[in-house]
């Protein structure tokens, strides 16, 4: 896309510092718009992309943009664009934590055989304060049988069997919702499934 021309011979280490050195030789909202039409190719029309091409080099559009699911297409776009213009950009914060639950039976489990995604927000969601983004932002979803957004707020979610009565999650997200969890420890709560 930046007409470099035949990189077979370049390695992946020196391929990216490559792709780096290229972006920075463009205006910040050029270098936007390259990287914007590569990671979301048909998403967003030659419009939006112009337009977001100058809002975020001020605003986190992994975290404000009104469609959830670009969220983690947004961290990657601006991780790229940080790193070639040395903190030009907003400094994308995502979080990765582990969280083990257990439960008095296998069958509790059973929960997050489907969509896990909400029932683990909806079970995170009660052991951080009231206050926190989540609460207020999807009271009804918590309480309901349909929380749609949990797919895009939780980017990547890993699932391992530890016992017949746990499981162990690996979650990646924005620290836009996530930051509270870090002055949590141990609480029971309960959680449901969507329908």
């Amino acid at each position: 896309m930046m007409e470099y021309g035949d990189t077979s011979d370049i390695s992946l280490n020196d391929l990216k510092e490559t792709c780096l050195i290229l972006l920075s030789e463009y205006e910040p909202e050029e270098a936007a718009e390259i990287v914007l039409k590569y990671i979301f190719k048909n998403k967003l029309n030659q419009g939006q992309i112009g337009n977001i091409s100058h809002e975020m080099q001020d605003e986190k559009m992994w975290e404000e943009y009104a469609d959830l699911s670009f969220h983690e297409d947004f961290f990657n776009a601006t991780q790229i664009l940080y790193r070639a213009y040395n903190g030009k950009f907003p400094h994308p914060e995502a979080v990765q934590f582990k969280i083990k639950v257990s439960t008095n039976s296998i069958e509790s489990l059973s929960v997050f055989k489907a969509k896990s995604e909400a029932a683990l927000i909806r079970l995170l969601a009660k052991g951080m304060p009231p206050n926190t983004l989540i609460n207020r932002l999807y009271q009804e979803e918590l309480k309901g049988v349909e929380f749609e957004e949990a797919k895009d707020i939780i980017w990547q979610l890993q699932k391992v069997e530890l016992e017949s009565n746990s499981t162990e999650f690996t979650v990646i997200s924005s620290s836009y919702w996530f930051k509270d969890l870090k002055y949590i420890e141990d609480f029971e709560a309960s959680t449901h499934p969507d329908v």
